[in-house]
């Protein structure tokens, strides 16, 4: 059974056992027992769903290696809306359960189980954090907030977990009257938080202390971009992959506090690690002129975009833009195993083409075939749509039993997933990961 299902299969046995223990607890024939009932039922699930975020974006090693933080990061999103709805419905039905056991007006007992139950408002404000959060997370919110201002919001989830648990733990009535039930919960919450400790924290500062990075040097690549060579201590046993990317921390009195992932764009040798960063913006842009000498504090490596995911020998890169990187990596770690590489890079002009005279030299080095396709990012060539289904299939006939890389821009990468996919170019063996990250 791979990672997914085993997460699944946990989920499900999680919620099978919520559920128990609520059956076994409530007597539904009271007035407003019923969506008393409801209330307490969505609220544990509420707070399954939220214990599942953290598991998600503990960044545990195991998991995250096998599943990709993209993907763990995009089901933590889906399960943000979901604990949002089900709190929302929590809400809901036990002010109206509450109101119809003690024929109150709505508004009244809403005031009541606020300000005058214990540790009611303690959840209330967990619940306002978790709606700021909720609404800083949406697409719309996102693109007008820095990542270091979004990330300081989404931190109170935290709080918000701490604050609901407290609320569980003195009103809940699987703590209050069920020993099974508080050790369960006791336990549930413990795992969680215990892994988002270990490894969101405690991990990263025992690999930092042991390998002490530091900037050795810059290298100029074009006028906007640059790549950083990275050395420390022991850089043998940090298990870094071609593929893989850290957050990095370049630790200056005016940017220690910023971080950014970057990928490897060379394969890590034991000795040095190797970033390329092109200036797109603030975040970026100091990295230009960065000095060698400047330590460096790494979270990582992250990703499921390895050698280990091929299924087969014959490969096939395609990179876009700053996709480059991982793919260049990748190519020197299959030039060194003498696989069959295809390797396509789409730019829109030959200056633009970052790294591609090293993509030419290992591509010789390994008798891999190359091709630099130029131009906008509508063009139309003889074949009809730049790395369309008759492009791709003229440039590598025989992709169909390749496994494919695939790492560029958003929109380059899902009209590539839908030309391998008119080619019947089977889903286990495209490899594709969007690099993103959750508090």
């Amino acid at each position: 059974m791979n990672a997914r299902w085993w997460l699944f299969a946990l989920l499900g046995l999680n919620a099978a056992w919520v559920t128990d223990l609520f059956v076994l607890g409530h007597e539904l024939s009271a007035p407003g027992g019923m969506l008393t009932a409801l209330g307490r039922l969505t609220g544990l699930y509420g707070a399954l769903a939220l214990v599942l975020q953290l598991v998600l974006i503990s960044r545990l090693p195991w998991l995250e290696s096998r599943l990709g933080l993209d993907r763990l990061t995009l089901w933590h999103r889906w399960t943000g809306f979901w604990v949002l709805w089900l709190l929302v419905a929590h809400v809901v039905f036990i002010v109206l359960g509450y109101a119809g056991q003690d024929g109150s007006p709505v508004l009244a007992e809403m005031g009541t189980l606020v300000f005058h139950t214990q540790d009611v408002l303690l959840a209330t404000i967990a619940f306002v954090l978790l709606v700021a959060v909720g609404v800083t997370s949406a697409r719309a919110a996102r693109r007008r907030l820095r990542y270091e201002s979004w990330h300081l919001v989404h931190l109170l989830a935290y709080l918000a977990v701490v604050l609901g648990f407290l609320h569980q733990v003195t009103v809940g009535q699987d703590f209050t009257g069920a020993p099974l039930g508080r050790l369960y919960w006791w336990t549930l919450y413990g795992a969680a938080l215990g892994l988002v400790a270990v490894s969101r924290i405690g991990l990263p500062l025992a690999r930092n202390l042991r390998h002490r990075l530091r900037v050795e040097s810059v290298v100029r690549e074009a006028d906007d971009v640059v790549s950083l060579v990275i050395t420390g201590h022991a850089l043998d046993a940090l298990p870094a992959r071609a593929g893989q990317f850290f957050l990095w921390r370049f630790l200056t009195p005016a940017h220690w506090w910023e971080a950014h992932p970057y990928s490897l764009s060379a394969m890590p040798d034991g000795r040095r690690l190797r970033i390329t960063v092109k200036a797109l913006g603030d975040g970026s842009g100091w990295l230009q002129h960065v000095r060698p000498g400047t330590r460096v504090f790494a979270e990582g490596p992250y990703g499921a975009f390895t050698a280990q995911r091929r299924t087969r020998r014959r490969v096939l890169l395609i990179a876009g833009g700053v996709g480059v990187t991982p793919v260049r990596a990748l190519l020197e770690e299959f030039a060194r195993q003498r696989d069959d590489i295809a390797l396509i890079y789409r730019a829109s002009t030959a200056d633009s083409a970052v790294l591609a005279d090293e993509l030419r030299r290992l591509a010789s080095r390994c008798s891999a075939r190359m091709f630099l396709v130029l131009g906008p990012s509508t063009g139309v060539g003889r074949f009809g749509p730049v790395l369309g289904p008759r492009h791709l299939h003229a440039m590598v006939p025989d992709v169909r039993r390749r496994d494919v890389y695939l790492c560029g821009p958003p929109g380059m990468t899902d009209a590539v997933r839908r030309t391998l996919t008119e080619l019947a170019v089977p889903a286990e063996q495209c490899h594709t990961e969007r690099f993103a990250f959750a508090a």
